[in-house]
Order: C-alpha cells, then structure tokens, then sequence
C-alpha cells in the first residue's frame, strides 16, 4: 500500500504502518551516522542531554556528499543501519520512532522496536542523487566536526521508503528470504 506521512511521527501513525508498505515522508528527520551515535551514547552515560529532540523523531542512517551549488545537499543515499545496531535500543527507549537505512537490524533492534511501538525504513541503495531531490532543505544541528557525520535536520518532501520491521515485528528481509 501507498502511504503519505508527516515526521514527527505520531504513536497511532507508526503503528498503522505494515512491513512491506510504501512511504512517502513529508516533514522534519535527522540524519545520524556511526560517530554521531556513539557521541549520542557517550552525552546518555554521562547523564547529559542529547543535541536532537529524539520524541517521535525519525533518524535516517545517512552522510551525504558535499552540495552543489544552488542544491541545500549533495548525494544522499543510505547506510547500512546494521552498524548503528548498539545503540538503537536506547534511543528507541528513548522516543525515537523512526529509522531510516539499508540492510537487517539485530533482535535486539526488534524487539525495541515491537517495545516503543516504532518503524524502520528502508531507503533504496544506490540511488542517492534521486533521493536528495526528496530534500528541500539541510541544516547541520550537532557535532559539526564530524563532516559529512555531522548530525542534520533535514525537511523532506515525498521523501520514497518502504516499510522493512513495522511496531508489530513483522520483518519484510525475513518474510522475503531478502538481505536488502
């Protein structure tokens, strides 16, 4: 099924997501990488805040190229989201409701999942210069030494995924023998 929906992503919008649906996200995401989520990790243990607003937020796994010029972002294509797998669960604990990558997550990514009543997204691989024109504007928000890790707010318009682990656990790579 064909779905469009806003981010922030609401509890009741979430969970009438199914796995195999396809989206189109319209509204605010932010974008986090490897070193953007161990220095998440490291701000939680140490008993500070986080840079982002992470209630009903979605998080998309993504670095992008360096602009054009006249283009608020350059190519924009997804990363495997198996390698932000340690730290999803307490950000998913945490209210994130959305992530936006490539590839399987662990069980224990799941179960969080299925727990906070959240969604993950696939993002075709590949085809980031089309993605980036799903994005209207890009704004670093947080660790700006990072570069292209550099967490960002991103506005998107019709922005393409589909829906691979939905709130009930229902894993679309599992149910099609698929790795991405």
């Amino acid at each position: 099924m064909n779905r469009q929906i806003q981010s922030p992503l609401t509890a009741d919008e979430a969970a009438s997501l199914k796995a195999g649906d396809y989206v189109y996200i319209t509204g605010t995401i932010y974008t986090a990488r490897d070193a953007a989520h161990k220095r998440m990790q490291e701000a939680l243990e140490r008993g500070e805040s986080l840079p982002i607003p992470l209630e009903n937020q979605m998080i998309y796994y993504m670095g992008p190229s360096p602009a054009r010029k006249g283009r608020p972002i350059g190519s924009a294509g997804p990363t495997t989201a198996g390698r932000m797998d340690r730290y999803t669960p307490a950000l998913l604990d945490l209210g994130l409701k959305g992530m936006i990558g490539k590839g399987k997550r662990t069980q224990e990514v799941k179960d969080a999942i299925v727990r906070n009543k959240a969604v993950y997204f696939a993002a075709v691989g590949g085809a980031g210069a089309l993605l980036s024109k799903c994005i209207q504007n890009s704004e670093v928000v947080a660790y700006e030494d990072l570069g292209t890790e550099a967490v960002r707010k991103l506005e998107v318009k019709d922005f393409p995924v589909i829906v691979v682990i939905d709130s009930a656990g229902r894993d679309l790579y599992e149910e099609t023998g698929r790795q991405e």
